[in-house]
């Protein structure tokens, strides 16, 4: 099943390494108290499976593009804890109950449908062990950048459905976003049968509205 259009994030793959070296801090928080094997899904660059690699026995990220895998793995050389695979989120090529924790993060959103979503954070919860918790996060469709288009203009797909150009280095990729508000987030989350411990939102570039929402589940 392809989800996501993999040239797209293959063609920007070094131009984002080189604009995406830092973690997050709510990552890093939620890094802070993971063991044993843990998985990254959307690893991307491995910004946050360098330092979860430092904590956990085993770090595992997954990655839709191939291009993008190949920059993590120049990036986590010396690392020798660390398993990198491309593959799709909505079919993860791991037993069940494998992983102690896991980061979703930045990634759910570029899954196109809400089917598609939902069955993402199914598998999410498939591959967590019985005691398993992992932190999401989506881009919100309020933040100032991109609110307007979603208060003025009537839908055609889903409602959040955009498409937003890389324009580093010369480049004009355009990259589907799904950006979500709370309540549809939460929706999705609990649709999926995971539960949720906590849920909130983070205000970066925006004055008011929230840029992101994060959630911390357990299977």
């Amino acid at each position: 099943m392809k989800i996501i259009t993999m040239n797209e994030w293959d063609a920007i793959a070094r131009s984002f390494d080189a604009t995406r070296k830092s973690a997050w801090q709510e990552c890093m928080d939620f890094i802070s108290d993971m063991r044993g094997v843990a998985l990254d899904i959307g690893c991307g660059n491995a910004r946050h499976l360098i330092p979860m690699a430092r904590k956990c026995r085993v770090a595992v990220g997954i990655d839709s593009s191939m291009e993008m895998v190949r920059v993590a793995r120049e990036n986590v050389t010396g690392l020798h804890n660390v398993v990198l695979v491309c593959g799709d989120a909505c079919a993860l090529p791991f037993p069940d109950e494998l992983f102690d924790a896991a980061l979703f993060i930045a990634a759910l959103h570029n899954i196109r449908g809400r089917k598609n979503r939902v069955r993402a954070l199914c598998e999410l919860k498939r591959v967590l062990n019985h005691d398993g918790r992992a932190l999401i996060s989506v881009w919100s469709k309020w933040q100032d950048a991109f609110r307007w288009q979603f208060i003025t203009r009537w839908p055609t797909r889903e409602h959040g459905d955009i498409l937003i150009p890389w324009r580093k280095d010369g480049m004009n990729v355009p990259r589907f976003y799904h950006l979500y508000g709370m309540g549809e987030f939460r929706r999705d989350i609990l649709k999926a049968g995971l539960h949720i411990e906590t849920l909130w939102r983070t205000t970066k570039a925006s004055k008011k509205y929230a840029d992101n929402y994060f959630a911390v589940v357990k299977k």
